[in-house]
């Protein structure tokens, strides 16, 4: 029998990483209204159909660096066989695949298709019914939380550390780890003893009271010698060491006599214990403006605003567990959402209702027992709404308007007599907006950072990490 023996040529779609691939589609999966910015974003799905999605990987394949030289040049064949057509469906077969493998990864489903139920519903099943509804998808919370942990993954890396703790603080507790000289024990102190500056301290005062007891020192009374009677009992020598619980009224009988064991009475003065880094724990609740203007300009703002969030919240779930926190989206008003639902978020309605989100930021860390409490509020605009008690919302875009600006600087000082932070990222640089976030830094004596969309994830996780703030017990 013979065998002929080919080159192995492998299937393409093993070749594909396909969380490099996730990665890479990052910008259409936190996709915020960007490709339609002068429309209605809450209305507009085009970044959610398979054919975006199907343009989107088809350029990660060919500028993303997916794939290699290599399985490019097998996939497209050589330019001078004149085989493009056969090339194009090999292409369209590879992407099909691509798509597929990411449903079955849990990466992507496809949402459900409501065409037939619409044209029944309303009496066009018999017609042609125009064009069909273009085919969509829908991002799992699978792919979410995986951008979220890439996203921390690269900005960490981007600012050379590698890992996290809890947050480290200037402040000594007392704990199991000890990093630092023992203390004595006070009463409320975590009861980690250190058995050896106990005993040091115990042995050191057993000694001051054989010196002070010793024949012919000036502390030491008249010595006279007891002789057993016969209404006396002899002692015993067990009974001539002093138990651990005992207290003995003669001082003298606390020394031991030569060769004979020695039992050290620890006192509550002799106690020791040992001191740790005293790490802090922190609520904090991220304030995103997702008012119109976050992609309006030509810029995206609002999708790394998002990519930031994820990070923090990945970042808080792994390495800060005992931390908390929330996320408030403000615009003409503003409402908590559920971090699994950060991704999806988009931009819209217009205005900038500040005073309403860091309104609703207080009540929510106001419920927090921690240490630190703050609000890290990213924005692109100055105050331009304000809820009235009412519930009508008055808007001004044009300036900073007095009444609007008044009425956020007396929410800004609520929260500095709460003892809340306020951090605030600008990733704009309108005259009007620095004037107002610099006021606000100086009223809850929080910071204020000039930044971009391309940089904002660096200086979220730094401040965040680096624990500058002083510490409230």
């Amino acid at each position: 029998m013979k065998y002929r023996y080919t080159k192995y040529t492998g299937d393409l779609l093993d070749e594909i990483d396909m969380n490099d691939l996730v990665s890479k589609l990052s910008e259409l999966l936190l996709s915020s209204g960007f490709s339609n910015p002068w429309g209605n974003p809450l209305d507009n799905d085009d970044d959610r159909t398979m054919q975006a999605l199907h343009d989107a990987i088809l350029e990660a394949l060919f500028s993303g660096g997916v794939l290699s030289e290599e399985a490019l040049q097998q996939l497209l064949g050589e330019p001078a066989d004149g085989d493009q057509e056969g090339a194009r469906q090999k292409l369209e077969d590879l992407i099909q695949q691509i798509i597929e493998q990411m449903m079955d990864q849990g990466f992507i489903t496809g949402a459900p298709d409501l065409q037939p139920a619409r044209e029944q519903r309303e009496g066009m099943g018999g017609g042609d019914g125009g064009d069909a509804a273009p085919v969509s998808f829908e991002v799992t919370d699978k792919a979410l939380d995986f951008l979220g942990y890439r996203a921390l993954r690269d900005l960490l890396g981007s600012i050379g550390r590698s890992s996290a703790g809890r947050h480290d603080t200037h402040h000594l507790s007392t704990g199991v780890e000890a990093v630092a000289a023992p203390k004595p024990y006070e009463f409320g102190d975590t009861l980690n003893i250190d058995p050896s500056s106990t005993i040091l301290n115990a042995v050191q005062r057993l000694h001051g009271e054989k010196l002070a007891v010793a024949p012919g020192s000036a502390l030491a009374p008249p010595f006279e010698p007891r002789v057993p009677g016969p209404e006396s009992p002899v002692a015993t020598p067990e009974s001539e060491v002093p138990g651990p619980r005992s207290r003995v009224s003669n001082p003298q009988s606390r020394v031991p006599s030569p060769g004979s064991p020695v039992a050290i009475d620890v006192e509550y003065s002799d106690l020791m214990v040992a001191q740790s880094e005293y790490q802090s724990s922190c609520a904090t609740v991220i304030m995103l403006d997702c008012s119109h203007s976050m992609i309006l300009y030509g810029e995206d703002r609002f999708t790394p605003a998002k990519r930031v969030a994820l990070a923090l919240a990945h970042l808080i779930r792994t390495q800060y567990p005992g931390d908390s926190l929330h996320a408030v989206l403000f615009h003409d008003s503003a409402e908590e959402i559920p971090l699994k639902q950060l991704g999806r978020v988009r931009v819209g309605p217009y205005y900038t209702n500040t005073r309403e989100g860091l309104r609703l930021a207080r009540r929510i860390l106001e419920r927090q027992k921690k240490d630190m409490r703050q609000i890290v509020m990213i924005t692109d605009g100055k105050p331009s709404a304000l809820t009235r008690p009412d519930g009508q919302i008055y808007k001004n875009a044009f300036g900073l308007d007095p009444f609007i600006v008044s009425e956020t600087f007396a929410e800004v000082n609520a929260c500095q007599k709460a003892g809340i932070m306020i951090n605030t990222f600008m990733l704009a640089r309108d005259h009007d907006l620095v004037a107002f976030v610099r006021r606000v830094a100086s009223i809850c004596r929080g910071k204020a950072y000039f930044t971009t969309p391309y940089t904002l994830g660096q200086y979220v996780l730094m401040d965040y990490m680096d624990r500058k703030t002083k510490t409230i017990h």
